[in-house]
């Protein structure tokens, strides 16, 4: 499968936003490689918290099998990019 490019500008502000908000850190720094054994505190709870907040803040809403597949944060903001163009 060819990815599209990762667009650098505000979905993935908005993930890091989001995932400052979940883990109380807001001076919380990540990139497109992040995943969650980087961050302390990204656990699995977090981990849903993020996306369930994802669903809300971007109107859109996940398969559980969108959500196994996750494994960066690039992934999560792929899958927010494609399902906000599809509306």
């Amino acid at each position: 499968m060819i990815l599209a490019p990762l667009a650098t500008g505000s979905v993935l502000d908005e993930v890091t936003d989001i995932l400052r908000a979940v883990l109380d850190d807001p001076d919380l720094a990540i990139s497109p490689d992040t995943v969650a054994a980087d961050v302390p505190g990204w656990d699995s709870m977090a981990h849903i918290a993020l996306v369930v907040e994802a669903e809300c803040r971007f109107g859109i809403t996940f398969r559980t099998t969108e959500i196994e597949a996750l494994r960066r944060v690039s992934d999560l903001v792929r899958l927010i990019e494609a399902k906000r163009r599809r509306f």
